[in-house]
């Protein structure tokens, strides 16, 4: 076998690519208990589309927890900028943790991951093909 075809990383089981489009259904950011990871950077530019000072933000809207910076949650679990009306309330400048979903290592590890993934997201499995480039892109974003 030539040192090239040793070398290579085998094709993932969704070389194909998956179906996905977000029905904005809100069922990803809202519901149980949860963590939505932020970067110091997501948070800037939190803070400049609120137009509300960076330690203001951090302070009203996120939360420590192992280790890290998360989203606080309403009391019923929502994300703090999920509307029931108007859905999500920062959408254009969402972290990447939400930007990447439903591409995820744990959706994403086997068949019956994605299967179960459709189960419980409506936009899953629906709509446009997306490639299995752009999936392996939004993976390495972030590792759920």
């Amino acid at each position: 076998m030539s040192d090239a075809k040793q070398n290579r990383t085998p094709e993932p089981w969704f070389a194909e690519g998956l179906a996905f489009e977000c029905t904005q259904c809100g069922d990803c950011c809202t519901g149980a208990p949860g963590f939505v990871w932020i970067t110091d950077e997501e948070l800037a530019a939190l803070a400049e589309f609120l137009g509300q000072p960076v330690e203001e933000v951090r302070d009203l809207h996120t939360r420590k927890a192992r280790g890290r910076r998360t989203i606080r949650e309403k009391t019923n679990g929502d994300c703090v900028f999920f509307d029931r009306k108007k859905g999500c309330t920062v959408y254009r400048v969402r972290p990447a943790q939400c930007r990447t979903w439903p591409f995820w290592d744990s959706n994403l590890a086997t068949p019956e991951d994605w299967k179960r993934t459709c189960e419980v997201c409506p936009g899953s499995g629906k709509g446009e093909v997306i490639p299995v480039e752009e999936i392996s892109r939004r993976l390495k974003v972030i590792r759920m």
